[in-house]
């Protein structure tokens, strides 16, 4: 089809607005990038932290509340992330401890938390992003909590009982497994890899089209995708961001058994790095706690709750692994600590508990 001389003048006016729009845009994210600079050097001086997840969720919610469009909020939401993401780099780099190899979604999670520009350290398990946080190498990290699918990431939790980070904010994923390998088709595959959770989260699709096929467990599901990239015969269950990693055929789409397979991380630090973020007033609090084993123990725990009128979205039991059949429990409240009413339930609580430890208290996580 050709196109008119008037279409083409038409055209070429449209883009020479945009070129100009270009230039403006750069100058003014430039000016505001010499502002972060200015901030960041107050910053160094007074001692306060540089990365602060609730002024970032304010000041995204602001902007959103401000768009006129048609950009959709989502959208506005992503760019202004990675604005404040390079800005910040230029105030100082955040390291963050996240699970690799390259293309897990826990990296992908890290990226839509802090932005592209953070420096990532990639891990070999939580154990190593749990560590690696508590000792400094890192000054953040992100770890899994729990799918929508197959429930909490046990290990993430037994981790947090007696390590020193707590949690400052939380990223919800939509998590989408693809099958990939080296060819471009089914045959002959022996051997599927996985994290234990995507193999158990994709056993429906497997049972019906690779039912013979070894599952095997890897430490994540970008290293699945990294061995697959060297054995024609195994394939591996990731992200769309593992396959161009590794230079691998997708085979099948999003063969996850649920179709709004979600998952949820954390955001971990120390203290010291950064203290409980300022409300919000869309919070949430993370505790863990356990109870003396008697009868109406489980109760009693959750009296205060309901006296002081605290909301709880998430209710989940682990073994104490102490012999006595004694339990840890992970709750999850509506609202910040610096709430009176959910102040007054965290002291009576805390008062019949023979473990207490709040976990964290952060702005609630927006969905990607």
């Amino acid at each position: 089809m050709s196109v008119s001389p008037q279409q083409s003048e038409e055209l070429a006016r449209l883009r020479m607005r945009i070129d100009a729009l270009d230039a403006q845009l750069l100058s003014l994210l430039n000016e505001r990038a010499l502002v972060a600079e200015e901030v960041g050097e107050l910053k160094r001086r007074e001692g306060t932290p540089f990365f602060r997840p609730d002024r970032v969720a304010q000041v995204i919610a602001k902007v959103q509340k401000e768009n006129p469009g048609p950009l959709l909020n989502q959208h506005v939401a992503a760019i202004w992330r990675e604005i404040m993401s390079a800005c910040l780099a230029l105030e100082v780099p955040q390291r963050v401890a996240v699970l690799g190899p390259q293309g897990t979604f826990c990296e992908q999670a890290a990226i839509e938390y802090f932005g592209s520009a953070a420096n990532l350290i990639y891990c070999n398990s939580f154990d190593e992003v749990f560590h690696a946080t508590a000792a400094g190498t890192a000054q953040f990290g992100v770890v899994g909590m729990e799918n929508s699918t197959e429930g909490v990431v046990a290990r993430s939790f037994d981790l947090f009982l007696h390590s020193p980070v707590h949690a400052v904010g939380e990223v919800s994923l939509q998590v989408r497994f693809n099958l990939m390998r080296q060819t471009d088709d089914l045959q002959g595959v022996e051997v599927v890899m996985g994290h234990p959770q995507a193999l158990m989260q994709c056993q429906g699709w497997l049972n019906e089209h690779l039912p013979k096929a070894e599952r095997r467990a890897v430490s994540s599901n970008a290293e699945g995708a990294r061995l697959a990239a060297t054995n024609p015969a195994w394939a591996a269950l990731a992200s769309e961001r593992a396959a161009a990693q590794f230079g691998l055929h997708i085979v099948a789409h999003a063969i996850q058994d649920e179709a709004h397979n979600r998952t949820r991380f954390a955001i971990i630090c120390l203290p010291q790095t950064l203290a409980m973020p300022e409300p919000t007033g869309h919070d949430c609090t993370s505790l863990v706690l356990s109870v003396p084993n008697k009868a109406g123990s489980v109760h009693d725990m959750l009296t205060p709750l309901k006296k002081h009128g605290v909301s709880m979205t998430r209710f989940e039991s682990r073994p104490a692994k102490s012999g006595k059949w004694e339990y840890y429990f992970y709750i999850d409240l509506q609202g910040h600590p610096s709430q009176p009413h959910v102040a007054a339930a965290l002291e009576e609580l805390k008062s019949i508990c023979a473990f207490f430890k709040v976990l964290g208290a952060y702005p609630l996580g927006h969905d990607v």
